[in-house]
């Protein structure tokens, strides 16, 4: 099985260099991942030095907290595609989900769709802070918004992806949208049972390590 055109190779840190994109890219050129996974500030550089590779840039909209205005994420997303990303990430709008305002939560989501055509959007749905029945309605919500996928994380609150919750999302949304499990996937075995289970990407900084067929140090 051929991990690596699963990875999202991702660097989301507010302190990430150039020098930090250029590595990463590299990377991922050599290790053929599906995509990098950046800060929209570095899509230039990204566009650069992926040019005539396969290897995809993916960029974060409304990150990490979700709560910006849907125009600015709409303006966001616009903007980053001119600029050469293929795919989008977006943050479900957290606080107006647990306000039950699920027609704004909706309208949120469906107007970054609306504006970025056939640009595959995942929407990040922040698993740590929502209860199961909160998972199976985020999930609910983003397949009627017609999205690409939905995603588990950011990688910014306490905790990252789990499989307990990708199970719960992937019964809910079936073979309707695809799923990308992101947050403390760190080694080779803990993201094979993630893809085992029907994930079909994986975002992490750790796809190195991955590829390489390396355990996390945790499990040594």
């Amino acid at each position: 099985m051929n991990i690596n055109s699963h990875i999202d190779h991702t660097l989301l840190s507010a302190t990430a260099t150039e020098r930090d994109i250029i590595d990463l890219c590299n990377q991922a050129k050599k290790h053929q991942f599906y995509s990098v996974c950046i800060n929209s500030c570095y899509i230039p550089l990204a566009k650069q030095l992926l040019k005539g590779s396969h290897v995809k840039i993916c960029t974060v909209v409304g990150f990490p907290l979700g709560a910006t205005a849907t125009s600015s994420k709409v303006f966001e997303a616009k903007q980053a595609i001119s600029e050469g990303a293929h795919e989008i990430d977006m943050v479900m709008n957290l606080g107006l989900f647990k306000s039950k305002n699920y027609v704004e939560v909706f309208k949120d989501i469906q107007d970054v769709k609306s504006a970025i055509g056939k640009t595959p959007l995942k929407v990040i749905l922040e698993i740590s802070e929502l209860s199961k029945n909160g998972i199976v309605k985020a999930s609910e919500i983003c397949l009627d918004a017609k999205v690409d996928f939905i995603k588990t994380s950011t990688g910014f609150t306490k905790s990252g992806s789990t499989l307990t919750a990708v199970k719960i999302m992937r019964k809910t949304v079936r073979k309707n949208c695809k799923i990308k499990a992101s947050g403390g996937i760190m080694d080779y075995e803990t993201a094979r049972k993630y893809i085992d289970i029907g994930v079909d990407r994986i975002g992490t900084s750790k796809g190195v390590a991955i590829s390489n067929g390396e355990l996390s140090h945790a499990d040594h």
